[in-house]
């Protein structure tokens, strides 16, 4: 089972987890309605040791299992799907800091992270055409800069640091360049204008000469594994902790209306299931994780995504199938979820990584 989230031990902060995500469920509804970055709710998170919950021991050794990771992240995106999306990347950004930064960037920075000053986003969407000219690496009499477009940028405006993909002189894979984000962007705050995850602040953003503290690893160095899969792993775990608060709410719709005839109770059997059924796949691929941290295969995190998109999906159909209209037309947390869930996948499109999977499967039998 799912770890659940008084049973996180989330750095020894000064708040209580569970109060931090009751904290940041209750201003969830006032955040959507008014879109910033999310602060307070990360100023929560940093005192109840979120933000440092994967930050490497003095051994290098990982403080806590991937179940419990992956729970802290799917309990943070139940309490605000927007919010969860930008822990989800900070956390990616502690994995690919701890693994490819150099000493002393490296020490001082996960120091950083550990203290609460530093909050991290991983940034690798690039742009149409119109929208600019893709992020490059470049020189400067100070060092490397860097400079273009980068869009769905989750954090922008709030992020201290930003692991970014970007384009080198060289012709191959790109580069993942670590910049510093108090100086050299511009955040184009109006190109953001989804239904769904309104305060993740995924926004467009131009360099304009950004000063770059390390380039990490070799190029291609964000779909190295396994750490690209565990960063896609994170990310199921937010779809679920969205999928959770949709089970959350229609249950409480459900519930006022009284006493549920069998068309609404299958309904919620079906949803259950649903969630269990994410369960099992995030249960089994922490336990796989676990037994081997540096190897992850590759087709686990398509299909765990594929299948946590399926439940998700069905989460959301029997919901609106058995409470109606009325919470969407009147707002609330099942209207919320459904608008964030929604537009959340859609950014992660797994067609054609399932279609790849499902033609190696039938080439090896001929």
């Amino acid at each position: 089972m799912i770890v659940a989230a008084r049973d996180i031990a989330a750095g020894g902060g000064t708040l209580d987890f569970e109060d931090a995500l009751q904290l940041i469920s209750a201003g969830a509804e006032e955040r959507d309605a008014k879109p910033a970055f999310p602060a307070s709710a990360f100023d929560v998170l940093r005192r109840s040791g979120a933000l440092a919950l994967t930050v490497p021991g003095p051994d290098g050794g990982r403080p806590v299992s991937f179940l419990e990771e992956w729970s802290a992240v799917r309990a943070v995106a139940r309490a605000d799907g927007s919010v969860g999306r930008i822990y989800d990347g900070h956390l990616n950004g502690i994995e690919r800091l701890a693994v490819a930064a150099p000493e002393p960037l490296r020490s001082q920075d996960l120091a950083g992270v550990a203290a609460g000053e530093l909050l991290l986003g991983v940034w690798g969407a690039d742009p149409l055409p119109h929208e600019g000219e893709a992020a490059w690496l470049d020189a400067s009499p100070a060092g490397p800069v860097l400079n273009g477009v980068k869009v769905f940028c989750s954090g922008a405006g709030g992020v201290t640091r930003a692991l970014v993909t970007a384009r080198s002189r060289e012709p191959g894979p790109p580069l993942l360049v670590y910049v510093d984000c108090s100086q050299g962007l511009a955040i184009d705050k109006g190109w953001f204008k989804g239904a769904g995850m309104r305060t993740s602040e995924s926004h467009r953003v131009t360099f304009s000469g950004a000063p770059v503290l390390a380039v990490l690893g070799e190029p291609g160095e964000l779909v190295r594994a396994p750490y690209f899969g565990r960063d896609a792993i994170r990310t199921a775990a937010s779809w679920a902790g969205i999928a959770d608060a949709a089970v959350d709410a229609a249950l409480g719709v459900l519930a006022a209306k009284g006493e549920p005839d069998d068309v609404v109770a299958l309904a919620a059997g079906r949803m259950a299931t649903a969630q269990q059924t994410i369960d099992v796949w995030l249960d089994g691929a922490a336990a796989i994780a676990s037994a081997d941290p540096e190897s992850l295969p590759p087709e686990l995190s398509v299909h765990l995504r594929d299948a946590v998109t399926a439940s998700c999906r069905l989460i959301l159909d029997e919901a609106g199938r058995a409470c109606g209209s009325r919470p969407f037309a009147s707002g609330g947390a099942l209207d919320r979820a459904r608008r964030d869930l929604e537009l959340f996948m859609l950014q992660h499109p797994l067609d054609r990584l399932v279609a790849r999977a499902g033609k190696t499967l039938i080439q090896v039998r001929r």
